[in-house]
């Protein structure tokens, strides 16, 4: 509704992964380094952590970008299943045809097919790697697989040659997937991880300039103006969103609601206030009652008479 208010295109803080809008703040763009240089050395199994709305899908379809050209991909974006299922699914991305319609489709004939569709796979990543071609598997939301299933990703990961893995895996999930590898019977994956990076939310100075870096990309001309949230409120979204985009995200929308219901073309810390009031989840400010309560407790005082 506020599109040709500000000048705008399109909704620049939609909260659906979008890659034109992929910005690289510090976390990120360490990630998606530590990604390439390890695909692009032979690696078999990666890891990328991060808290929930920090952009681990947006990453990972990034990476599916930049790497279209130079590998065979695939990705998963909803490993919930079978070990079964996983394999077929996995075959499906790789658009390896199956040997009749029922093994696609039904989980007892995938049982039954097992072998058949393991060699299946074998011979397509033989295939790719003799023309020169490596096959990277992304699979996002990692922590949401089934033992039984990630069990399976360690066996997959054993097909290779003398000389490189014919399949590299790369897991992107929310910090219980740490926990979950962390379980003794899935210890032998685990070692198998060679690279791990933490996905975190940006600094605080970074979400201005990637306030800006949304505007411009959604902007409907060179013209339109991009100063539309004061340094004031930019560094009041920082502090509610904590850095997470998503939140960044819900809370600038809002503001630009707000800011076009009052016929206004800025967006000030009064719209922000109103925004995060609105929104759950966001990381409220202490009133200053609750601070002098929090000072005025006996903890704090042996805490200032200990330092």
């Amino acid at each position: 509704m506020y599109l040709r208010h500000f000048g705008l295109r399109e909704a620049p803080f939609s909260i659906t992964p979008d890659t034109a809008y992929f910005f690289p703040h510090d976390s990120a763009q360490a990630a998606l380094n530590t990604l390439l240089v390890a695909l692009r050395s032979g690696e078999g199994f990666l890891k990328i952590v991060g808290e929930v709305g920090c952009g681990k899908t947006v990453l990972c379809r990034q990476l599916l970008s930049i790497l279209q050209d130079e590998c065979v991909t695939a990705y998963i974006p909803n490993p919930d299943m079978g070990s079964d299922d996983l394999l077929l699914t996995l075959l499906q991305e790789l658009r390896v045809t199956l040997p009749t319609p029922e093994a696609a489709t039904s989980s007892g004939l995938a049982l039954q097919h097992r072998p058949v569709l393991l060699n299946l796979l074998g011979q397509c990543l033989i295939g790719h790697a003799q023309q020169g071609r490596r096959v990277v598997v992304l699979i996002d939301e990692a922590q949401a697989i089934p033992l039984a299933s990630i069990e399976s990703l360690r066996l997959l990961s054993n097909l290779e040659t003398e000389k490189q893995k014919l399949l590299q895996l790369v897991l992107l999930g929310q910090p219980e997937l740490d926990v979950k590898l962390a379980r003794p019977e899935i210890r032998q994956l685990l070692q198998r991880i060679t690279f791990s990076e933490y996905l975190g939310p940006m600094r605080a100075p970074q979400v201005a300039l990637y306030l800006e870096h949304r505007l411009i990309i959604a902007s409907a001309s060179e013209t339109t103006d991009i100063q539309v949230f004061s340094a004031a409120a930019a560094q009041l979204i920082a502090q509610f969103s904590a850095g997470v985009p998503r939140l960044v995200n819900v809370l600038a929308h809002k503001c630009l609601m707000l800011a076009f219901g009052e016929n206004s073309h800025r967006v000030t810390p009064v719209h922000v206030r109103l925004a995060a009031a609105d929104t759950p989840g966001i990381r409220q400010r202490p009133s200053i009652w609750q601070k002098c309560k929090q000072w005025c407790t006996p903890s704090s005082w042996l805490h200032r008479e200990a330092t």
